[in-house]
C-alpha cells in the first residue's frame, strides 16, 4: 500500500491521525450546524477557517466546590492561543460527539476529574460568530494535588472565588473569551449555586 494511503486509512474514531516520523500529529474534526443549531451533515478541520454561517459546538464546563470556588486551570505556554493565562474547562466537540459527551470528556483531559452526564447541569448556550458554546456547571470537592493536568494544555490549577476570578479578569490573567463567556452565565452559575 503506498505510504499516502497508509496515512489516509488511519481514520480513527473521530480524529485522523497521520503518522509523521515517529511522532504523531492529531488533527480535530467538527461536525457543522446552521444558524439554527441543525446539522449541515459535514465536518470541519481544527485549524481551518470556517466558513460563515456554519457553526461548531464548544463546550465550557464551570466547575464548583462546596466553598463556591470556581476551579480553574494555566493554560501552558505553548499554546497557540492565550498562553500562560487562566480559563475554566473549554474545548470543541468533535466529530460523532454530543455536547454533554464533549464536556465530559474535556473536563477529564483537562483535569482528571471524572464526572457522569447526570453530574452535569447546561446552564446556557451562547451563539457566537462560529460556535455555539454549552456552558456546564459541574459540583464537586477535589483537592487540586489530586488532578492530573494535560501535557501540552494545562500546566496547573487552582481553587478561586468569584471575587478572586473578577480580580484576575480585571488583571488580564484570565483569557479573553473565558472572561467574556463567564460574564454571561455568571449569574446564572449563581443562581444555580445558591
Amino acid at each position: 500500500m503506498p505510504n499516502n494511503e497508509k496515512k489516509l486509512n488511519c481514520y480513527l474514531l473521530n480524529q485522523l491521525t497521520i503518522p509523521e516520523d515517529k511522532d504523531e500529529k492529531t488533527l480535530e474534526y467538527w461536525d457543522l450546524y446552521d444558524k439554527d443549531r441543525k446539522p449541515l451533515n459535514k465536518t470541519h478541520q481544527r485549524g481551518l477557517p470556517q466558513n460563515e454561517n456554519e457553526y461548531h459546538i464548544v463546550v465550557l464546563i464551570v466547575t464548583i466546590n462546596s466553598k463556591n470556588e470556581i476551579l480553574i486551570t494555566h493554560r501552558d505556554p505553548n499554546k497557540e492561543s492565550y498562553p500562560n493565562m487562566w480559563e475554566v474547562t473549554v474545548g470543541s466537540a468533535l466529530s460523532g460527539e454530543t455536547s454533554k459527551k464533549a464536556a465530559l470528556r474535556e473536563l477529564f483531559e483537562e483535569t482528571g476529574i471524572k464526572r457522569e452526564e447526570n453530574e452535569l447541569t447546561q446552564i446556557a448556550e451562547i451563539k457566537e460568530k462560529i460556535a455555539f458554546i454549552d456552558a456546564y456547571l459541574t459540583r464537586i470537592d477535589i483537592d487540586i494535588e489530586n488532578l492530573k493536568m494535560q501535557p501540552g494544555e494545562t500546566t496547573e490549577a487552582k481553587w478561586v472565588s468569584f471575587s478572586e476570578f473578577d480580580e484576575m479578569s480585571k488583571k488580564g490573567l484570565i483569557a479573553n473569551s473565558i472572561v467574556r463567556r463567564f460574564g454571561i452565565i455568571k449569574d446564572l452559575i449563581i443562581k444555580e449555586i445558591v
